[in-house]
Order: structure tokens, then C-alpha cells, then sequence
């Protein structure tokens, strides 16, 4: 094994839904209860019990048992995994509820479990990315927190989608799709869920300012994704629908939208142009 897939293999490790969501539900736990530090510890120790150690235990048990590795490689082997996911998220949705923890955070696991049991249903036909729908979904609830800052987190959008392209484990629309669908679901039900029953939460950002967010950090690796499956290798096109996407962000949404926008351009050139000629999108930026 090479450097450029030791370090693919590194990132998909602690990029796992249930690795990466450790440090994720500990910045939206420490956010939610920045005005009450009292209610950080409960917050966290269900948030890591629910999100990560249950359905992690139980799905390396069950990896185990049955021969499987832990990526659960196999589209067909991945609905026990994914309803025991949809379960456990559905649990820690109905435990915060009752001990009445913060009603962003209880809502959060509910859209876990929708996404999760979405997620199962699109296995029936085809191997949507589990990886980068599992860090979609944190970093949208960190967007709608945090809104700029939480955006950062999002630059990790195109380097899992190499990580998981160049290991095999997918390809490139599943693991594109995979996190287009967990930016998209999260904050529409977050939104629908606050509208809908009146959801005891401040200091959000506005649901057109979080969706600019998302559109920001999609933009680039869906391009790149589309040039790859069209088989366009022009970079001079690349860059020109790259110029007008700037002065679409720069035209319409704030600044801290634009520099969002422009970072995870950088990043995906720059993970493309690491990747070499064996990872499609070098030769579209070439």
C-alpha cells in the first residue's frame, strides 16, 4: 500500500459516521449549553452513547460474526448495520426527549434516524456513501449553529470523497450524492421540525443563509463530479464555470459565503492535483 492510500485508508478510519461524530456532537453539545455548562455533561455522554458507542459496538459484533470488514463493503450486507443505526439514533431521540435535553439537539437524532433509514432505503439499489452522508449531517447542524464557522467543517467534504473514491469504496457519484443528500435532509428538517412544532431554539442561522452555505461547499466537487462522468477533461471550461460560480456567490450571498466557497475550491484542486493521474478530477484541472 502507497502513502497517497495509507492516508485515504487514515481519513476514511476517523471519518467513520460513528467516529466522526465524537468530536462534532462535542462542539454542537458544548454550543447548546454554552449558557448553561450544567447541562453539557448529559448532553454529551447521550450524544456519544446513541450516535457512536451502541450502533458502533454493535455493528463491529455483528462485523465479526458474520466475516464482514468494517466498511461493510458489500451494498447488500449493509441493512443490519443501517436499521441498527436508524434504531439506535430513534432511541437517543426518544431518551432526550423525555429527560427534556435541548430540543435542538433531541431533534437532531431524529433527523439522524429519517436520514439513516433513507440512507437504508436507496441500499436497496445503490451503494450511496454512508461516510460522507455521516459527516454531512453533523457539520449541517454545526452550519445552522455556527454558520461560517461551522462551514468549515464542510472542507472535509472533498477530501472524503477522494478518500473513499481511491480506496474503492465507492464511486464517485455515490460518495458526491452521499453528502449533497445528508446537507440537504439535515437542514430541511431541521428547519421543518422548528416550524413545525415550535422548537425552543435561538441564536440559529436563517434557513437561506445555511442553504447558501451548503450550495458553497457542493458547489466545486459536484462540478468536478459532472465534468468526471462527461468525460470532460477542458480545464479552461473547469475554470470558467468556476469564475462564474465566484460571481454567482460574490452577486447574491455574504462574504463569509464567498470565502466558504472559494476555500473548498482551493482544497479540491489541490486534493486532485495530490491524487495524480489515477483520481478523475486531476485531469479535469490540468
Amino acid at each position: 500500500m502507497n502513502s497517497k492510500s495509507r492516508l485515504a485508508k487514515t481519513i476514511s478510519t476517523f471519518t467513520n459516521p460513528q467516529i466522526i461524530c465524537i468530536p462534532l456532537f462535542l462542539i454542537i453539545s458544548l454550543v447548546l449549553s454554552i449558557n448553561n455548562l450544567w447541562d453539557f455533561p448529559l448532553m454529551e455522554l447521550i450524544s456519544i452513547v446513541f450516535a457512536s458507542i451502541l450502533p458502533m459496538t454493535i455493528i463491529l459484533y455483528w462485523a465479526k460474526k458474520s466475516g464482514n470488514d468494517r466498511d461493510i463493503s458489500n451494498r447488500q450486507d449493509r441493512f443490519t448495520p443501517l436499521i441498527v443505526g436508524t434504531i439506535s439514533y430513534f432511541i437517543g431521540f426518544l431518551v432526550s426527549l423525555t429527560l427534556g435535553l435541548n430540543d435542538f439537539l433531541t431533534f437532531l437524532f431524529l433527523c439522524y434516524s429519517i436520514n439513516t433509514f433513507i440512507v437504508m432505503i436507496i441500499t436497496t439499489q445503490w451503494k450511496i456513501s454512508i461516510h460522507t452522508t455521516g459527516l454531512s449531517g453533523p457539520v449541517c447542524a454545526l452550519i445552522i449553529l455556527l454558520g461560517p464557522v461551522g462551514a468549515l467543517f464542510g472542507l472535509l467534504y472533498p477530501v472524503l470523497i477522494w478518500s473513499r473514491v481511491t480506496l474503492k469504496k465507492h464511486t464517485m457519484a455515490q460518495a458526491i450524492t452521499g453528502g449533497v443528500q445528508g446537507f440537504f435532509l439535515t437542514a430541511i428538517e431541521m428547519f421543518l421540525f422548528i416550524f413545525m412544532f415550535g422548537l425552543n431554539v435561538c441564536d440559529v442561522y436563517p434557513i437561506l443563509y445555511v442553504f447558501a452555505f451548503i450550495l458553497a461547499i457542493i458547489f466545486t466537487p459536484v462540478v468536478l463530479g459532472i465534468f468526471s462522468y462527461r468525460n470532460i477533461s477542458n480545464s479552461l471550461i473547469f475554470y470558467l464555470v468556476e469564475i462564474l460560480g465566484l460571481c454567482f456567490f460574490m452577486a447574491v450571498t455574504p462574504i463569509d459565503v464567498t470565502v466558504i466557497f472559494v476555500l473548498t475550491t482551493i482544497v479540491s484542486v489541490y486534493i486532485a492535483n495530490y491524487a495524480g493521474e489515477r483520481f478523475d478530477w486531476y485531469h479535469i484541472i490540468r
